[in-house]
């Protein structure tokens, strides 16, 4: 019984011992394994430095032509874009910067104050798409011009001159009022004009014009002044007469400017009928000077659309 337990203490002495070996090899083999782990890393890492570096520093040295391209390129964009601009803004500019050979002229009889206000009474009654002449551009057309070239100013104020200078005062007197071309589709309301000599004159000044080679209206002379225009529908006025009238001592020579508003009226020159009230001047005295008259009204706004007529 004594010499089995002794084989028993004996084995179980061996197992513990057996044991104990086990866990102290596992963990030396353990601790080689991490150690090993551990020093593997460091040889990658100085690989991957050592090819990544010259990667990049290639990539930039390749990089550096293309950037300056590009820059180039830029540059090279915003200078054409800066003449495109220009090119652009002196096109635009042109039309301003453009100037005229022609302009649209006409002789005529200025209506005084004593008659544009009565006349501007009259135009109250008118309704709708009327719009009326302004007091200070009421005139009595002669003769219209509507291409008269600029460099042939001064024939046309000698040509005043030369067929007025003969003229004494003319009577003028206001008649009834009218429509153009009809009174079924009236475009123009106007009051009729009368006075000794204004035919004649009218019918001179024409053919003057015309012996100088400039344009004319087509229209037949008719003595008379705009009073309104019709630019949609509209009522019409029924007819008036006026017991008025004044003594016209010249005539004047304008110049219409078209503007979106309408035309302004520049008054170039005048011509006095004075054969009555003092002697007969030499046509060089008579001659207007080619500046702007003295006592000349500055130039106006005209409402109306259309040139006179």
């Amino acid at each position: 019984m004594k010499i089995r337990k002794s084989q028993t203490k004996l084995q179980n002495k061996q197992k513990v011992e057996q044991k104990s070996e086990k866990p102290r090899e596992s963990d030396l083999n353990a601790a080689l394994k991490i150690r090993a782990e551990a020093d593997l890393p460091a040889a990658p890492v100085q690989a991957v430095r050592r090819v990544t570096q010259p990667r990049r520093k290639d990539e930039a040295e390749a990089s550096a032509p293309r950037k300056a391209q590009e820059q180039t390129a830029s540059a090279e964009f915003r200078q054409r874009s800066e003449r495109q601009t220009a090119q652009a803004t002196r096109g635009r500019q042109a039309p301003e910067e453009h100037t005229p050979t022609t302009g649209r002229f006409f002789y005529a009889l200025k209506v005084p104050a004593s008659i544009t206000g009565p006349l501007s009474e009259a135009q109250r009654k008118l309704k709708g798409n009327w719009r009326t002449t302004g007091r200070e551009q009421m005139h009595v057309t002669l003769c219209y011009l509507p291409s008269a070239p600029l460099d042939r100013l001064a024939e046309l104020k000698a040509l005043g001159t030369r067929l007025t200078e003969n003229l004494g005062p003319m009577d003028v007197k206001l008649r009834g009022t009218g429509y153009f071309p009809n009174e079924g589709s009236p475009r123009v309301w106007f009051v009729k004009v009368e006075a000794e000599g204004l035919d004649e004159l009218a019918a001179a000044l024409r053919a003057g014009v015309q012996e100088l080679g400039i344009e004319t209206e087509d229209m037949g002379f008719k003595a008379h002044i705009t009073l309104a225009r019709r630019k949609g529908p509209a009522p019409r006025v029924p007819p008036m007469n006026f017991e008025l009238g004044w003594k016209a001592g010249g005539a004047t020579l304008q110049r219409s400017h078209l503007q979106k508003t309408g035309p302004i009226y520049e008054q170039v020159s005048t011509f006095r009928f004075q054969a009555e009230s003092q002697p007969v001047a030499a046509p060089s005295e008579m001659a207007s000077p080619p500046t702007e008259p003295d006592n000349s009204p500055s130039p106006t706004r005209q409402v109306q659309a259309q040139e006179p007529s």
